[in-house]
């Protein structure tokens, strides 16, 4: 998080963290078509042979809140394939929330499980508790052959923590939904910590509303297992 007391700017950064090609970028693209003109900025895409990403997407979103707020929402991916882990972990520092898009695909459960592991390894070495990081999980793919049931899915989330998403981000479904679930958290928290609302006149129910309807979420139905 950064704030700047003079401008009156919070800045909140959101990564997006997952095993290659299980559609980090695909969330960040449909996003940006997704949301209004005037609430998205300039979508910043790398890419090399290897991987669909090498550094990171940029995509600022901004909304106003309380006093002449102005909330700006960073989106970040970062690469998936192991070979580019320091710039993972480069990505990883000073987040404030993170989704972590699994494949659904049964062939990708061990993809899966390592890129987890790895980001709480990373999340480690970067000096940030793993335990009270704001996170959610989005199952992806939903639409290829050989994915893991509604079912399982569900049976996962009930025995974890984190709000699970499910999402066909090629259809732009479910990614909007796994964006607002993060920020509600990551807004939670920072409120927690820092105590914003009453530092700024910023009331949590109408910022949240604000945010739905910033983007768009009554124009799809929301599909989140808690």
């Amino acid at each position: 998080m950064q704030l700047d007391f003079k401008q009156r700017e919070l800045t909140i950064k959101l990564v997006y963290y997952g095993p290659a090609l299980s559609g980090k970028t695909t969330n960040l693209q449909a996003i940006h078509e997704l949301v209004s003109p005037e609430s998205r900025g300039r979508l910043m895409t790398l890419e090399t042979k290897d991987d669909r990403t090498l550094f990171f997407d940029l995509l600022p979103l901004t909304v106003m809140a309380g006093k002449g707020l102005q909330i700006r929402v960073k989106l970040f991916t970062v690469p998936g394939q192991v070979i580019h882990n320091a710039t993972r972990r480069l990505v990883l520092q000073g987040a404030d929330g993170i989704a972590f898009i699994a494949d659904s695909q049964k062939s990708e459960t061990n993809a899966n499980k390592a890129a987890f592991l790895n980001l709480r390894q990373n999340l480690t070495e970067n000096g940030l508790d793993a335990a009270k990081m704001p996170l959610v999980i989005q199952f992806n793919k939903r639409d290829m052959p050989e994915v893991r049931s509604d079912s399982e899915i569900d049976e996962m989330a009930r025995k974890g923590r984190e709000p699970v998403f499910k999402a066909i981000a090629l259809r732009g479904q479910g990614v909007i939904e796994t964006l607002v679930g993060l920020f509600e958290l990551t807004w939670r928290r920072l409120e927690k910590d820092h105590q914003l609302g009453q530092k700024f006149g910023v009331e949590e129910t109408q910022l949240l509303a604000d945010v739905r309807a910033k983007l768009g979420v009554k124009r799809v139905a929301r599909e989140a297992t808690r």
